[in-house]
């Protein structure tokens, strides 16, 4: 044990501070070089400029000599490492042109060949190819510890057999890697990391030649690609072409560890680690240890491609409240070592003491509300400048009191979901979308979704993986699903995000904007024993002055032009929001967390300089975690039921409103009124003229009328298009525009004071333009646990 205790602080040191600065170990060769392969004549020495546009703060940080120095890789650390990142020779040719003999420009990997930060900052069309060249020094492995400290070696490679991986984090979208000349691999996926044993193809006493050729299709293509398009519009953003994350080399034993599988087991107490090795046609043997504090834990000892468990003495749980993460060491002894790390947490649906089904984290319900993240930077698009500003985005969500991330359609590097591990935030890990038409394309959207599983299946912040999004490229939705459960047992799946529910995973998602809504209990998909989410509501646009990408016709689902009355909107979504939690809301996801491009829907500007929701957000937010609150109808809507309504199509003239008005003359119907295929409407009389006038009478009992001036009272109103609601000849709401579900409108004082024993009547105008049409109104009471 005093040896592992040796080895293990020899080797936690410098592994620790990899993960954290990311510095590569100077015994192989550092940063990035600028020489070039022995050829005719001098290479000018590169020089690197961002592109005009907006930037970030951390621009310019953005060392050039070496972009994005971190360890790539924060799940399976080694200690020594050859970061490649920083200024490759580029061409753009013809897509069936010959690689080229010279190279006219200069690139800063990894930021894509669209983006600012890449000093090139131009559309790439799918009938080019992107060349990339660069040389680096013959690599030499680290021979140990320095033998004047006195201290062991630290476990690892050595010179005698030591293998070099060549690692690409991603590459969008085609690859075809070559070494000094020969053919080493490719890979087709843009958001997958792949590697290549490179070893037998590096030439002693020479500089390497690393050439990589990339097409990528864009939207013209049937890939995945997620918002990308050749042609920037609306909701869909700028291509990212090529190498935009980290390439690096890495040196590795013979025998090695391939890969690892950690899968807490909370019920149990135990973590169960799964290790794959390369090297040998025989199983190894492999040491398990976790480690708290530099204390070791536990330790179990066994072989690889077998599950190997470790129990823990004492657990403590992962949450956004207590983000803990256990150190954890795999070693093939005297071979081979790497460093991890896992959180103990379990993923479930529950049912709570009212019959709705909850999401569970550690067996407790658990609201999760968050921002939809489409990870895009503007000067860097799908590269963040620097780790501090990757964290940055996890950081701030947090900060305002969100405990969940939807990661919209893209899939980040590894070093993202290090940072949403370590600071405590639940992710809903989406798939990126493609067009998928046909066999192949679905064939390869399987495949693209299997080296995303298997990449981020360690990470304890992810906890949903959500394949599809508004019907995008879906299909197979139930083989898919079953897939996913079969493979990942410890995590939820949303079959589909919005619009095309087919009836499987663990939750239903609808998508409401401006919102909020969600489905009513009982209606069809509903009662399947599934969670309802409401996967996107919000969208509140403020473009800011001198913080957009374009000056003008900026766009957001709705528009505000000051930040208050921005707050304001969004305080009254919160408002909203509340009540659907009690009636079985189990998640919600705002729209979204960065403005991004001519979208002004962030909670910060897309340079992230400005944050526009207020100080007091955070507290906002905390009302939605609270025990959910009880739903008390005063008067019934027709969701569920059909309620008796007075209703008339001509004016009815002055007075119509009032109480003691005749309505001898009008018809009586079941509500709601409208037209079939209206969005969440429940159609029971038909109406389609260009207005409609409804009355209603109702009694409260002997002594409820007064009472109710003091109580939280909502409408509950489902209206297409604008809306007047009078309570006793009062009106008490205007309402314009639509909506595409029932929404909770806050009754002020004023309106509850109408109120009276006996008989009470509401009625409502309701006009309609175009489309669809519906109109159903009732009231109802919220009454939060404890009287609060």
């Amino acid at each position: 044990m005093a040896k592992l205790v040796r080895t293990f602080v020899a080797f936690l040191v410098p592994a620790l501070l990899l993960a954290l600065t990311g510095s590569c170990r100077p015994g192989i060769g550092g940063g990035p070089s600028s020489g070039r392969p022995e050829g005719p004549g001098p290479t000018p020495e590169p020089t690197w400029a961002p592109t005009p546009g907006l930037k970030t703060r951390w621009a310019a940080q953005v060392d050039p000599s070496e972009p994005l120095p971190e360890y790539p890789r924060p799940q399976m650390v080694r200690p020594d490492w050859v970061n490649l990142n920083g200024s490759w020779d580029l061409a753009i040719l013809p897509r069936d042109d010959p690689e080229p003999t010279s190279y006219a420009e200069d690139i800063l990997v990894p930021f894509p060949v669209e983006s600012s930060l890449s000093g090139v900052g131009r559309k790439v069309e799918p009938e080019e190819r992107i060349w990339y060249r660069r040389a680096f020094p013959h690599p030499e492995p680290a021979s140990g510890a320095d033998p004047a400290s006195g201290a062991e070696p630290a476990s690892g490679p050595h010179l005698a057999g030591t293998r070099w991986l060549l690692h690409f984090g991603a590459v969008d979208w085609e690859a075809e890697v070559f070494l000094n000349g020969v053919r080493v691999g490719g890979h087709r996926g843009g958001y997958s990391p792949f590697s290549f044993d490179v070893t037998d193809h590096l030439i002693p006493g020479r500089d390497q030649e690393l050439v990589v050729s990339v097409w990528d299709p864009t939207d013209r293509g049937d890939q995945p690609r997620g918002k990308q398009v050749l042609e920037p519009r609306g909701i869909w953003y700028t291509a990212v072409s090529g190498i935009w994350q980290t390439v690096w080399l890495e040196p590795v034993p013979e025998v090695h560890i391939r890969s690892l599988k950690v899968t807490p087991r909370l019920d149990l107490g135990v973590v169960e680690v799964f290790v794959e090795t390369a090297g040998s046609p025989t199983l190894s043997r492999v040491d398990v240890s976790v480690w708290v504090d530099g204390d070791d834990l536990a330790t179990t000892r066994g072989l690889s491609e077998r599950p190997l468990v470790v129990s823990l003495p004492e657990v403590r749980t992962w949450s956004p409240d207590d983000p803990f993460l256990y150190d954890l060491q795999v070693e093939i002894p005297g071979v081979d070592t790497v460093r991890s790390y896992f959180g103990m947490r379990s993923v479930a649906l529950g049912v709570d003491e009212r019959g709705y089904q909850r999401l569970l984290l550690n067996g407790e319900p658990m609201f999760q509300y968050g921002t939809l993240d489409q990870g895009w930077w503007p000067d860097g698009l799908y590269t963040a400048p620097t780790d501090q500003a990757l964290r940055f985005d996890v950081q701030k969500t947090k900060e305002l009191g969100f405990n969940l991330i939807r990661k919209h359609v893209k899939v980040e590097p590894a070093r993202w979901y290090f940072h949403c591990d370590r600071e405590g935030i639940l992710v809903w890990q989406d798939m990126p979308s493609g067009d998928n038409e046909g066999a192949e394309a679905q064939g390869q959207f399987r495949l693209e979704l299997a080296e995303a599983v298997e990449a981020l299946q360690n990470h304890p912040a992810i906890v949903m993986w959500v394949p599809f999004n508004e019907g995008w490229g879906q299909h197979a939705t139930e083989q898919i699903v079953e897939w996913l459960e079969e493979h990942d047992p410890t995590r939820l799946v949303n079959n589909a995000s919005g619009w095309t529910d087919r009836g499987v995973g663990d939750v239903l998602d609808v998508h409401r904007y401006p919102g909020p809504g969600a489905p009513a209990p009982g209606s069809p998909g509903t009662e399947t024993g599934r969670a309802i989410v409401l996967g996107e509501f919000g969208g509140l646009g403020l473009p800011l002055s001198g913080h957009t990408w374009v000056d003008q016709d900026n766009w957001g689902y709705r528009s505000f032009e000051t930040v208050e009355a921005l707050n304001q909107a969004y305080e009254e979504l919160l408002i909203q929001l509340r009540p659907l939690i009690g009636e079985g809301l189990a998640a919600a996801v705002y729209t979204q967390t960065t403005d991004v491009e001519i979208e002004v829907n962030g909670i910060m500007t897309y340079d992230r300089e400005r944050v526009k929701l207020g100080e007091d957000t955070r507290q906002l937010h905390e009302a939605l975690f609270r025990p959910p609150p009880l739903l008390r109808p005063v008067v019934a809507t027709s969701r569920e039921a059909g309620q008796p309504w007075r209703f008339t199509t001509r004016d009815p003239g002055e007075g119509w409103q009032e109480p003691d008005f005749d309505t001898q003359g009008w018809k009586a119907g079941l509500a709601g009124f409208g037209t079939e295929g209206t969005p969440e409407a429940s159609v029971r009389t038909r109406w389609n003229t260009p207005e409609l006038w409804i009355r209603r009478v109702f009694t409260l009992p002997e002594g409820a009328g007064g009472a109710m001036a003091d109580l939280p009272l909502f409408l509950r109103i489902h209206h297409d298009e604008d809306a007047e609601v009078y309570l006793n000849g009062t009106q008490i709401a205007s309402l314009p525009g639509y909506t595409t579900g029932y929404r909770l409108v806050p009754m002020e004082e004023q309106a509850r004071s109408l109120l009276r024993d006996g008989e009470n009547t509401l009625a409502v105008h309701v006009r309609q333009t175009s489309g669809g049409q519906y109109i159903d109104v009732g009231i109802v009471e919220m009454i939060e646990p404890g009287g609060g």
